[in-house]
């Protein structure tokens, strides 16, 4: 397999055949600096997670997707370690769209930052009594830039079309708010609100297809519902603990990060846990993997 890339989190390989091998690490980063300390199971989580939604979104669009089931990895991969089993899947190759394609249910976040000083959001008018929180009127397609480096950048819908076409922007957008729409009740039918998320597109034989990750807590804003009111920020299931005691300790936010205490380690690798097990009700220990 020759190595492609490898990202904060993901490490890509070529398989040949128009196939590529994608392995989700433990690895965890915070304000763009990547941990050293891994986060037990956050790998098979976002990999399971994927394909739970693969699974769950595959009528409305063709999804990259063609295995996570390690009897079907490609041959050689425990090369890479067999600690990647339940952590890998093997997906096809595809066109990516340039734009992170996000969906917003709820205003928080830079789209808070935003409507707190503009009263827009990715520069769209929305309804003016929001607070922190709020859910918002309908669903709002916001998408932005891919960064190389640093923060991606947030653009209107007309950027967006500008960049990829107005036709596939509009697809995109379509897209998107239904998987997101079909998401969020299913989630909040078992306590949990997606307050937003990230999804990455692309052309695959000329199609747009879901592919990399699909509503994952690395993706997304999960919120439990009974802690949810407008005004505040809930807890959220990810990397919330890493975040939290990192600002706590006073770091500039440039490397070398202070190392994670076993407590932060545990608690934020339970929340990726609980968010898995809630949403699909299904216990992670049924995975492949360890």
């Amino acid at each position: 397999m020759k190595h492609l890339y490898s990202g904060k989190v993901r490490d890509i390989y070529d398989v040949g055949d128009e196939l590529l091998f994608m392995v989700a690490s433990d690895r965890i980063s915070a304000f763009d600096v990547v941990m050293a300390e891994p986060i037990p199971g956050k790998g098979r989580v976002l990999t399971a997670m994927s394909a739970y939604w693969f699974g769950e979104l595959s009528d409305l669009a063709p999804t990259h997707l063609v295995s996570a089931d390690p009897a079907d990895y490609p041959e050689g991969w425990e090369q890479l370690g067999t600690s990647i089993k339940g952590r890998a899947m093997l997906v096809r190759r595809a066109q990516m769209l340039p734009i992170e394609c996000i969906v917003r249910g709820y205003v928080s976040g830079s789209a808070w930052k935003e409507y707190e000083r503009e009263g827009t959001i990715h520069g769209m008018e929305t309804s003016p009594w929001l607070q922190e929180a709020s859910e918002l009127p309908e669903p709002m397609f916001t998408p932005s830039t891919k960064a190389d480096s640093g923060h991606d950048q947030n653009i209107s819908f007309e950027e967006a079309a500008g960049m990829v076409g107005k036709e596939l922007a509009s697809a995109a957008e379509e897209l998107c708010v239904e998987a997101y729409r079909r998401a969020a009740r299913q989630a909040k039918h078992h306590g949990i609100i997606v307050a937003d998320t990230k999804f990455e597109l692309g052309l695959i034989d000329g199609v747009l297809t879901i592919c990399d990750e699909v509503i994952t807590p690395d993706s997304s804003r999960f919120w439990p519902a009974d802690q949810w009111e407008p005004g505040a920020t809930p807890p959220s299931f990810d990397k919330q603990p890493v975040r939290d005691w990192l600002e706590a300790t006073g770091w500039d936010f440039t490397p070398p990060p202070p190392a994670l205490p076993d407590a932060v380690v545990e608690a934020t690798s339970l929340r990726y846990r609980e968010a898995y097990e809630r949403i699909t009700r299904v216990s992670l220990d049924d995975w492949y993997g360890q």
